[in-house]
């Protein structure tokens, strides 16, 4: 994930403890759910219908045995481009366009003074958060508020597949500011053609757009914090 060097706004707890479980679920995330629950609700950011959805994810994260809640987050998430929790894979697919956009999104991080760790891409939804929960209110806000779109069409596959994990996405969504809602998806690429897509010298995938949907958030003032979890 990433590093910070700045002080996060009152922002800050919610969108890390969203951020937190989109997490893949092991035995260091189980006993950290009720504080985290609880920090949201303290947060008093997200709505009452909204603190329930998540409680009651919450409890399956706790409760669930561990080997099934892997199973369903890799087949959830893993297994299918419009559920990724990378967002220019929503956006992009495999084409060519995706390279230079998550290059401007690790520069849009790197000038916030943020360091990103190698262990996951910078367009993962986790990671975005967290570079969010960095920035004051409103600047967080209008970040998140250019995916709009691409949150929608997220919520609106879990909805589809009625999974828990879509109260996150709504989560994220009325944290921004925005209405979470159901909206038209594009059919799922056939996987078996996509690996059927020529590697090395054949180009890359013609799927995708020509031009990066998040734009980056102009630099704000040094702030100094540490990148703690709620």
């Amino acid at each position: 994930m990433l590093k910070a060097t700045s002080t996060p706004d009152s922002l800050r707890i919610t969108l890390r403890v969203l951020a937190r479980l989109l997490d893949y679920p092991n035995e260091q995330l189980r006993p950290q759910i009720g504080p985290l629950l609880q920090a949201l609700a303290e947060d008093r950011v997200l709505g009452r219908e909204r603190l329930a959805e998540l409680q009651a994810l919450g409890r399956q994260l706790a409760q669930q045995d561990l080997y099934a809640l892997q199973e369903r987050y890799v087949d959830t998430f893993d297994r299918g481009r419009q559920t990724s929790l990378h967002l220019f894979e929503h956006v992009h697919g495999d084409s060519r366009e995706r390279g230079p956009a998550l290059l401007d999104l690790a520069q849009t991080y790197e000038r916030a003074g943020l360091i990103l760790d190698a262990a996951e891409l910078p367009d993962h939804l986790g990671v975005v958060l967290e570079f969010a929960s960095t920035q004051p209110a409103a600047l967080a806000r209008e970040f998140l508020g250019e995916m709009t779109h691409i949150l929608n069409a997220l919520f609106t596959a879990l909805l589809q597949r009625r999974s828990p994990y879509a109260s996150v996405i709504a989560a994220v969504l009325e944290a921004a500011g925005e209405k979470a809602q159901a909206v038209p998806l594009a059919e799922e690429p056939d996987m078996d053609a996509v690996w059927a897509e020529p590697e090395a010298f054949g180009g890359c995938s013609t799927q995708g757009q020509s031009r990066p949907t998040v734009q980056s958030v102009r630099k704000t003032r040094s702030q100094s914090s540490q990148g703690v979890s709620p």
